[in-house]
């Protein structure tokens, strides 16, 4: 047959084949690539089953584009790659969506069954290798299980909290047919069930009695918001019950700007003076200090999709495992009606956290303003907030830059937010920037690089260009990792800064006209905005390369841990 699925024999298909099934029966409309000779079968079956395939520069930006296309779309993404160094690439990616709860696939290559352990071509322990940063990892042992292995690897993707899983495919199994009676082939649907848990009702009880009573309750509203699409119940709740939110992580845009339960600079403030703290879908991790942030005399709340994550580093007084969205629903349901809510006393309290938020904005508003140049990394991020719209996609991808803009850009609209996540990846701004581009052609991308995280993953432009995806790209330009410079300066002093963080001035702004885009370079901040209309009206993917000042410091950056 013409599909390359059977050999003059319509009842036998090829493991290739089989995969595409699967991958289709999940809903994947793409994968994310960089050819090998180990994989080519996959690439057959999914032309036949109407699934694009996107070929990329390096297999990093192929997991992390999966791993953006989980993100946006609330669906599972899938990268392919071949075995050996194709694989390896992939690994950085890999733990990047697990920790930050992300659901896709790896597909690897393998060397064929027949040559095990006789030094094939490319042969490397993948599954050894992929185990401790997935939540399933395995070899593809038959043809005729092909696809019944790929829908058991997206069902436990979503087994507790969601991660990646990973599995390889020797190079026979692949390529071999097998009678389409012999296969098990997963109904679309029909392989995995719901994983919403609306949590236990005795604790959605008791966490609503806390917040009914309390009297400086806040909610911080973490990646899980998102993941499990809480919004309208998270909205419902802090509006019914008169809650200050705080937004971290994918939760961010949960709240609008402007709406008077969206706070943003003073959570620390907060955490310090509230009585009832709830924590949404964000572990006690190195951004919550541990859990030492948080006041020791509140009641802490926490609610998590992970069993394992409820309690760890710091002692909580309620734990609520299960999905976000319904949680926060029920919460709200079990409240109404009781002296409304507590919601009439708090409005001191909201206003006392009004103020702390204005005396920070005072504090760096000189900053946010600055007409020095070098330009000051705040002024350059107030000015990329000013430019996003309702439908504006924001990336931050670096480190020291993408911290300032942690605390002043504020997305319009929930799922518009995408940074790498805690393990703090850089290199992972044009693979989202090509996932949500893809995913969401309506939408318009922004995207923020440090200049040496741009630096990673760069090269990729040129796939964005290839498959015309305009987006407008920033790289906050200093010729330095300054987040490491800074805490280098800090250990050993000024005389020693430098030392293995200092980059090139290179024009990022030549290198998106060499291939095909639009690039522009700034020196005034009064050109900021305008660079950034005219890369907007470009319709191309581009770069406008701004030149910031390499000796400003976000505070987050000075206030590591590490550094200390």
């Amino acid at each position: 047959m013409p599909d390359g699925s059977s050999d003059n024999n319509s009842d036998l298909i090829s493991g290739g084949h089989l995969v595409a099934k699967a991958l289709k029966a999940e809903g994947v409309e793409v994968i994310y690539t960089l050819c090998g000779g180990h994989i080519i079968d996959i690439y057959d079956g999914c032309v036949d089953e109407g699934i694009e395939v996107v070929d990329v520069r390096h297999e990093q930006v192929a997991a992390h584009a999966a791993d953006g296309y989980a993100r946006i779309t609330g669906r599972p993404g899938c990268a392919v790659v071949t075995a050996g160094p194709g694989t390896t690439d992939a690994v950085t990616g890999v733990a990047n969506a697990f920790r930050a709860e992300s659901p896709m696939l790896l597909i690897g290559g393998q060397g064929a069954h027949t040559q095990h352990k006789m030094g094939s071509l490319q042969d490397l322990p993948h599954v050894d290798m992929m185990t401790p940063i997935t939540k399933f990892a395995a070899t593809v042992p038959d043809t005729a299980r092909a696809a019944d292995m790929v829908s058991m690897a997206f069902r436990e993707c979503y087994h507790g909290a969601p991660g990646p899983s990973f599995l390889e495919i020797p190079r026979d199994v692949l390529d071999a047919r097998v009678p389409v009676g012999q296969a098990r082939i997963p109904a679309v649907g029909q392989y995995r069930a719901s994983t919403r848990s609306a949590g236990d009702p005795e604790a959605i009880e008791r966490l609503a009695d806390l917040l009914v009573h309390a009297e400086k309750p806040a909610i911080l509203l973490g990646s899980q918001v998102w993941t499990t699409r809480g919004t309208e119940a998270a909205l419902d709740l802090v509006r019914t019950l008169n809650i200050p939110a705080y937004m971290n992580g994918a939760g961010r845009g949960t709240l609008p700007p402007g709406d008077p339960h969206h706070y943003q600079l003073s959570r620390r403030y907060a955490f310090s003076h509230a009585d009832v703290i709830v924590v949404v879908g964000t572990p006690f991790d190195f951004r919550m200090g541990y859990g030492k942030r948080l006041s020791p005399d509140a009641t802490v709340v926490q609610i998590d999709l992970d069993y394992r994550t409820v309690g760890k580093n710091r002692d909580i007084d309620l734990g609520i495992v299960g999905d976000a969205g319904l949680i926060l629903k029920s919460v709200t349901e079990a409240a109404s009606g009781r002296i409304d809510g507590g919601a009439s006393k708090r409005k001191e309290w909201l206003d006392e956290l009004r103020a702390a938020e204005q005396t920070a904005l005072e504090k760096r508003l000189p900053s946010l303003k600055s007409d020095a140049s070098p330009i000051h990394p705040y002024r350059l991020v107030s000015e990329i907030n000013d430019f996003l719209t309702e439908d504006s996609v924001y990336i931050g991808d670096g480190g020291d830059i993408v911290t300032f803009s942690g605390q002043v850009v504020q997305p319009k609209s929930p799922g518009h937010w995408m940074d790498p996540g805690p393990l703090g990846t850089l290199g992972v701004g044009i693979p989202f920037v090509l996932a949500a581009k893809q995913a969401r052609p309506d939408k318009e991308v922004v995207a923020l690089f440090g200049d040496g995280a741009f630096s990673l993953t760069g090269w990729d432009f040129e796939t964005l260009v290839r498959y015309n995806l305009p987006f407008v790209g920033i790289v906050g330009n200093n010729s330095s990792m300054n987040q490491i410079r800074y805490g280098q300066a800090q250990k050993y002093g000024p005389a020693r800064e430098r030392v293995g963080n200092t980059l090139g001035d290179v024009h990022y702004d030549k290198f998106a006209q060499m291939l095909g885009g639009y690039g522009e370079e700034v020196h005034d901040p009064a050109d900021i905005g305008p660079a950034l209309r005219r890369a907007r009206e470009s319709g191309k993917p581009s770069l406008i390369n701004v030149w910031v000042d390499p000796d400003a410091y976000a505070p987050g950056t000075m206030n590591q841990t590490m550094y200390k």
